[in-house]
């Protein structure tokens, strides 16, 4: 996955703190390529798998469960959408729990609805059927948030049903059929040797230490799995009670999510689907939309995007290039609470790279699209102005977009001016 290659994108990226990421103003393209790829133009950009951008910031720091939590919970999205009136009988509530979750229940139970809180088998199934359809909801955990409802009313809102965020019958209905009418929500997955091959590492916090690595892969096979079938080592643990996920070999078997799109690298030929146009990103809402030439929304995924003091672009650019498997370069002379005298260094490509497994770089100077090593942050944190994604969704967007492809910023203006008056209040 980590070779090296005739071909070297550099682009600096400039992150201040935790999240996201800038790019410097100087870029080059070695073996007689150049890609300016800060400065608006494709002409030469390099969308090569084995491209190695080069990449400079600070750290992507864990957030807080609690922090995680509070992003969960937050409906600050829903000023920047038309939710409409819930008409359905019932109430919302759902009285299951994780702890209820195996593969008997989510596959044999009963479907809670109307659904749209709680915990438990309901909400695992809806999120496995949101995966699989073009609506992401980001981490498979079983854990309702807003992630979740975001996917169902823009899922509500393309089909022209009643967008209200909360599934019912009808919703659940038009859900299971985008998603292929699956059998089974969780499924057996025999392991092959690619599934269960490393190498596997241990990544020391100290940033100069990480550089003496040879990549910033996975740190255990439990954490391949899980992004593999995009969700969270605790829920792959409680789905395989009896099973050591670490010690597993090839031709073992797991019960896994149902998800689909669990090779999480670059395909040989643009993957199959409808075209995409051109990428809508909300500031406010925290979601990425790519649309085909009519305007209809063809993917969803939620998003990770810029803080107050450091915040997302605003109009159009378009996609200059994409990198598969980014270093990034460590500089601490233009990092916040670093001492310039330290050491610069080059930090290894990997997963567990601050920019993930893919970045698709953005005609605006400075920013980007690209995935994460914490995938439970997205859509519950800020980032420096770019664009994160899981790791799963940043792979199946940049299999699917072409560089040349418009991307709009929205919403960003009114965050700004949110925040200004949040800061005087």
């Amino acid at each position: 996955m980590l070779n090296n290659s005739a071909l070297y994108l550099t682009t600096f990226l400039f992150c201040l703190f935790s999240f996201g990421c800038q790019t410097s103003p100087t870029n080059t393209v070695a073996n007689a390529t150049t890609a300016n790829t800060g400065a608006g133009t494709d002409e030469t950009a390099s969308t090569d798998s084995s491209s190695n951008i080069s990449t400079f910031g600070g750290p992507d720091e864990n957030v807080s469960e609690d922090e995680i939590e509070k992003g969960r919970n937050d409906q600050g999205w829903k000023q920047y959408v038309a939710i409409e009136t819930d008409n359905s009988s019932g109430q919302t509530t759902n009285n299951e729990k994780l702890e209820d979750i195996d593969p008997e229940s989510v596959n044999s139970g009963k479907m809670n609805l109307p659904l749209g809180s709680g915990e438990g088998p309901s909400v695992l199934r809806a999120q496995i059927l949101l995966d699989r359809s073009p609506f992401s909801p980001g981490i498979v955990d079983g854990l309702w948030g807003k992630n979740t409802e975001k996917a169902v009313y823009w899922l509500q809102k393309s089909n022209n049903l009643r967008a209200t965020g909360k599934i019912n019958e009808e919703t659940f209905k038009k859900l299971f059929d985008l998603s292929g009418a699956p059998d089974n929500f969780i499924i057996e997955h025999k392991l092959t040797e690619k599934d269960v091959s490393g190498p596997f590492v241990e990544i020391p916090g100290d940033i100069y230490a990480k550089a003496e690595l040879d990549c910033l892969c996975y740190e255990s096979l439990e954490e391949k799995l899980s992004e593999m079938f995009h969700t969270s080592p605790d829920l792959l643990a409680q789905l395989n009670p009896k099973a050591d996920l670490d010690g597993l070999k090839a031709g073992d078997a797991i019960m896994v999510p149902n998800v689909t799109d669990t090779d999480l690298e670059k395909k040989s030929e643009t993957a199959k689907g409808p075209e995409i146009a051109k990428i809508v990103i909300s500031g406010g809402g925290h979601y990425l939309h790519a649309l085909d030439e009519s305007d209809n929304v063809i993917y969803h995924f939620p998003t990770t995007l810029g803080s107050d003091y450091a915040p997302s672009p605003s109009g159009e650019w378009k996609i200059n290039a994409i990198a598969w498997d980014p270093t990034w370069h460590y500089q601490p002379s233009i990092l916040t609470g670093e001492p310039d005298d330290k050491p610069n260094a080059i930090i290894p490509a990997g997963p567990n790279n601050p920019v993930g497994k893919v970045w698709m770089d953005l005609s605006k100077e400075h920013y980007g699209i690209h995935g994460t090593k914490a995938p439970e942050t997205i859509g519950y944190a800020t980032s420096n102005g770019c664009v994160r994604l899981t790791n799963w969704d940043a792979v199946f967007l940049a299999n699917r977009v072409n560089k040349g492809v418009a991307v709009r910023f929205t919403d960003t203006e009114d965050r700004k001016e949110q925040s200004a008056a949040k800061r005087k209040s």
